[in-house]
């Protein structure tokens, strides 16, 4: 008996295997693993079959989804992965488009963003309200399908962001507007909602706006101020990345929780962690990667999942989604025409912003679905299935040609781009030499910021390993591949070497030749005698020895967390011959990190740094003023904390720059800025340089 028993117990665990395979034949595939696994093959199959078809992979994703869902072969369950997946996916999309915006750009253009956000909501809405009244609906449904025409949702943003359109003036608007539009729209769905839930009081939109601008304020203020903190602490990518991924939904869920769709609440925590998360840094290389090889593409074929493709066959249903369409498409088409034309974009600016704003998925389901819901005092629905079909087949129709005209004005656009030439910059060779490990990361951080967006060279590092060192080679090999590894997690590539010499000076000399380098880029030099000079022996060396451009840098902070910069230029500095190497380099690493800039020298100093950037078309937040204290920097000091960084301008022994105050600023530095984020910038003797970027070395 206890032997059956104990046979029994051995054969019941092996049965389940035996049937576990019987869900082969049987369709929708049920199981987590094999959903996964086809969720996967469609989108390699969509990024490599359509690619060649020259059908957008948002298209391809969409119709694929509708094809492997309920209503087609029913090849997958819609399960909770969909669910959630596609949740992450239209907040990442949201939240990705509010990061990439240029909010120097916004608020130059703020007013436009502004006119046009009301433009795109505002003639698809009267538009379609007119439309749906002739068709016989009622006030409240024509009302709320309107509101559907008048919202839309940044689908075919990844298409700008491989095109690297994000920063465009056209683009900015259309996402600005973005928010605008899906506002209001979502205003508009709380009311009727309310209105049927019977919980509108006389002070009921009164109530909803306090409720979502006070969240906006603790949002906008709190959020950065968090971020800001924990990236001076924690330096591990992995988890920077799961704090912002958590800071995202806290935002959406507080949306929701104040009647509002959580779409909004992420778009915010974009804006708000707009500044800290550089466009070149490692962190939103993480960002971008995962949200466009997963939770985006997830959310899209699940949105294709959503759609009955019954509802092609039904009459009903399709006269009802060609008037939405022609509602749609026509009033994003004339509100994309109006505002271009207004502020003077071009044709393909025309069909990217149109591109942009055409297409629904999240506030029209969010819509649909609830009208769907919503029971009216006879019975009826206030949106019946024809709507829900209707609705459907109008996201399908929207996402498709929306991401065909954005390919095409994108594809225009950056031809456009490839064909003018390239005045600045043609040189972008960026060395760094990693002798101080401690100075490895802060300086390839920095050196992302100041090289080229876009440049096709690559960063080398150099560690210079002297005949006398015994643990040399193996130290400077675990710095070079710090600097590999820090490189690569931005997918910048980096080339290293490992170079004996006599000493590090002439290394670094040697090396700078060789590579054809215009910059060198040090860590600066940390006291531990009373009489080391400031800058260190290796730095005053190197500053005798190499006539290319030498930075020299120290990290008190992380370079992302940097709010303001003050720029101190010696008077006579635009008479040097390499005066706009260094000025290039302060206005890429504003530009990065999105942070106010004052610069202070002489009066014609001044004009010439504010007409060269303005010649380069760089759009900062600068400030100029006119600075006397060269003997005293005490009150720079005073304007400085540790979110500051102190940027001087050198100048060598015999050039035209060259003032008394020089003679003594390491003492003055060393007084005042001894733990402060510093910079240092010893322009270039060699004219050949002139208009090339960086070579950084690390000391």
């Amino acid at each position: 008996m206890g032997g059956s028993c104990r046979w029994a117990s051995l054969r019941h665990p092996i049965t389940p295997r035996v049937y576990a395979m019987t869900w082969l034949p049987h369709l929708p595939v049920a199981d987590p693993t094999w959903i996964f696994f086809f969720v996967l093959a469609i989108i390699l199959l969509a990024y490599g079959l359509m690619h060649r078809l020259r059908v957008p992979t948002i298209a391809a994703l969409i119709i694929t989804g509708i094809v492997i869902g309920p209503t087609g072969v029913n090849l997958l369950e819609r399960d909770d992965s969909f669910e959630l997946f596609g949740k992450v996916g239209l907040y990442y999309i949201m939240f990705l488009a509010a990061l990439e915006m240029n909010l120097r750009d916004i608020s130059a253009f703020r007013r436009q963003t502004l006119i046009f956000g009301l433009l795109t909501f505002a003639v698809p809405m009267l538009l379609g309200f007119g439309l749906n009244s002739l068709m016989g609906y009622g006030f409240a449904a024509a009302l709320l399908m309107a509101a559907m025409y008048a919202s839309h949702t940044l689908v075919t943003y990844p298409i700008v962001l491989r095109y690297g359109l994000s920063k465009r003036k056209s683009v900015n608007m259309a996402v600005g507007g973005t928010i605008v539009a899906d506002t209001l729209t979502l205003v508009v769905l709380a009311i009727v909602a309310g209105v049927y839930r019977k919980d509108v009081s006389d002070y009921f939109l009164l109530w909803m706006l306090l409720k979502v601008v006070a969240l906006c304020c603790v949002i906008a203020l709190l959020l950065p101020r968090i971020a800001r903190r924990f990236f001076r602490k924690v330096n591990d990518g992995v988890v920077q990345y799961i704090f912002v991924l958590a800071m995202v939904f806290l935002s959406a869920g507080l949306m929701e929780l104040a009647g509002m769709e959580g779409l909004l609440g992420a778009f915010l925590a974009g804006l708000a962690l707009n500044r800290l998360i550089p466009a070149t840094s490692p962190l939103m290389n993480h960002i971008e990667f995962i949200g466009n090889a997963l939770f985006i593409p997830y959310f899209l074929i699940g949105v294709g999942m959503l759609i009955d493709a019954r509802a092609f066959l039904n009459l009903g249903a399709l006269k009802i989604a060609a008037v939405m369409i022609v509602a749609s498409v026509a009033g994003k088409w004339l509100a994309a025409a109006i505002g271009t034309r207004v502020y003077h974009f071009g044709v393909a600016d025309r069909r990217l912003v149109f591109g942009l704003t055409g297409s629904r998925a999240a506030a029209t389901l969010a819509i649909v679905l609830v009208g769907h819901t919503i029971t009216l005092p006879d019975g009826s629905q206030l949106f019946d299935n024809r709507v829900l079909n209707g609705a459907m087949l109008l996201i399908l129709f929207t996402c498709i040609i929306s991401s065909f005209f954005t390919e095409k004005g994108a594809r225009e656009i950056a031809m456009l781009k490839e064909e003018e030439p390239e005045v600045r910059h043609a040189d972008d060779r960026l060395v760094l030499a990693v002798n101080a490990p401690q100075h490895v990361e802060p300086l390839v951080n920095l050196a992302l910021m100041i090289r080229r967006p876009g440049s096709a060279l690559p960063l080398s590092a150099i560690n210079i390993v002297t005949d006398d060192s015994a643990t040399g080679p193996a130290q400077g090999r675990q710095s070079l591949e710090l600097a590999t590894k820090v490189a690569s997690a931005a997918d910048i590539k980096l080339q290293t070497h490992l170079r004996w010499s006599v000493n590090i000076v002439s290394g670094l000399s040697h090396a700078m030749k060789e590579l054809d380098a215009s910059d060198l880029l040090i860590g600066l030099h940390r006291k531990t005698r009373m009489m080391e000079p400031f800058l260190g022996s290796l730095g005053s060396d190197l500053v005798q020895t190499i006539d290319r451009q030498i930075i020299i840098y120290r990290e008190v902070q992380p370079i992302n967390t940097i709010r303001y910069i003050h720029l101190v230029v010696p008077r006579r500095a635009e008479f040097e011959p390499t005066f706009g190497a260094w000025a290039d380099r302060v206005a890429l690493l504003a530009s990065q990190l999105g942070c106010h800039i004052d610069v202070y020298s002489g009066d014609d100093t001044l004009a010439a740094v504010q007409n060269y950037w303005a010649q380069k078309q760089y759009n900062l937040r600068a400030r100029f003023e006119a600075y006397d204290a060269w003997s005293d920097f005490l009150p720079l000091a005073g304007r400085m904390n540790v979110n500051h960084l102190g940027i001087f301008i050198l100048a060598r022994r015999g050039s035209m720059s060259r003032t008394a105050y020089l003679e003594m600023l390491s003492s003055q530095l060393e007084k005042y800025f001894s733990v402060s984020n510093l910079m240092l910038i010893m322009p270039s003797q060699d004219r050949g340089t002139i208009g090339k970027t960086s070579a950084l070395i690390t000391e």
